[in-house]
């Protein structure tokens, strides 16, 4: 089945540049002939933000964890337009920029990610530090900076969240400060890392034990101003002085103007086991915008980088299935384990067929995250860096 002229000549237009959507591309581009590709992302550099930690600390450079996209998509046939999707019309298959410019599309793949949310907390946006993207790095560095130059032990910085980013940030940072400052790990519910597995977390436990890491769990945070943090738990509400609270506690997807409106769930696009919209099959959405209402299948997805690169290579294989008339197959999420980073020197692995903690399971997840990085002769170039690195 040859699908209509029309569609032939209208892009594939991919809205994000993050996992899902750099993944859905690159892996698209690879199939020939093929329809024109368009990614349309804001930023000018990809991040690899599991790296994040390793790139404030000096441990790894700017080239391996935040490649520039001209150098990611040279060759690739990819046009590139940096610019933010403000709209889409789904009906017409349009989107429409922040520039004012406006694309039709053949398919579309919704990609735009998540940000950090507040949760309405008074405070929290105009007070605290962030380590979501690229350009949180620089106020966390001022941040850690300053502290190393002043008299250490009256100095606090507290991170609130107890996830996976709240407690790799935490080993980091204490590590980072050599003393100049206590770390407090705020966490609402009664563990850290709810979602991670057993052996990981219990290995975080202690590598945060031995950095002298306090944790509040149970506790709320109320209030946020420049030098203090109002907290709720067990023992009632209190004030603390900080000297730097780091927001990691929660994000919402970024969710395009859609017309018509779409009902969401759990704030989130609904999709079917093609990670399509129900009403408009030529619409694709990805990542941590997208869910399966059906709690029985596929709404367990985690919203990780693992499951986001899957979703792009399974993307990838259903656009060209729509476009030769053929039906893919539904997505099937594969756990293929979790790696945390625990400090300088230190990390768990709970995965390819490895239960490991230590200097040996650092240098493996940062081996398997650098081999991993969208376009693989990047990713290999950056592992035989650091292999032959001192």
């Amino acid at each position: 089945m040859t699908p209509p002229a029309s569609e032939q000549v209208q892009p594939i237009v991919v809205v994000g540049g993050g996992f899902a959507g750099l993944s859905t591309a690159l892996a698209f581009s690879r199939l020939h002939p093929r329809p024109p590709v368009v990614l349309i992302e804001p930023r000018d550099r990809f991040v690899f933000v599991p790296l994040l930690y390793e790139l404030m600390s000096g441990e790894l450079k700017g080239w391996e964890v935040a490649p520039d996209y001209a150098s990611l998509l040279q060759g690739r046939g990819i046009s590139h337009l940096q610019d933010r999707v403000s709209a889409v019309d789904l009906d017409a298959r349009s989107v429409t920029t922040g520039s004012g410019r406006a694309l039709q599309y053949s398919q579309l793949v919704l990609a735009t990610g998540a940000q950090p949310a507040d949760f309405g907390i008074p405070g929290v946006r105009d007070n605290a530090l962030n380590f979501h993207t690229l350009s949180d790095l620089q106020p966390l560095q001022d941040r850690l900076q300053e502290l190393r130059q002043r008299p250490s032990g009256a100095n606090s910085l507290v991170i609130a969240g107890a996830g996976a980013t709240g407690v790799e940030l935490a080993c980091k940072l204490v590590d980072l400060l050599n003393g100049a400052a206590t770390i407090q790990l705020v966490e609402l519910g009664d563990q850290i890392l709810p979602r991670s597995k057993a052996f990981n977390r219990e290995q975080a436990e202690i590598a945060l034990k031995k950095r002298g890491v306090t944790i509040h769990l149970n506790t709320r945070v109320d209030l946020v101003t420049a030098t203090s943090v109002t907290l709720s738990g067990p023992q009632g509400s209190h004030q603390q002085n900080h000297d730097g609270l780091v927001w990691t506690a929660g994000s919402r997807p970024t969710i395009p103007d859609l017309s018509p409106k779409l009902e969401l769930h759990q704030g989130r696009l609904p999709v079917t086991e093609s990670l399509r919209l129900q009403a408009y099959p030529d619409v694709l959405a990805l990542g941590d915008i997208a869910v399966n209402p059906r709690p029985d299948e596929l709404s367990s997805w985690p919203h990780s980088a693992q499951a986001a690169i899957q979703q792009g290579q399974f993307a990838a294989k259903d656009l060209k299935a729509k476009l030769q008339g053929s039906v893919e197959k539904p997505f099937v999420f594969k756990d293929l384990g979790e790696m945390l980073s625990l400090g300088i020197g230190d990390a768990s692995i709970t995965g390819l067929g490895l239960t490991l903690a230590g200097p040996l399971a650092f240098k493996l997840r940062r081996l398997t995250y650098l081999t991993r990085l969208p376009g693989l002769s990047l990713g290999l170039r950056a592992a035989g860096a650091w292999l032959v690195g001192p």
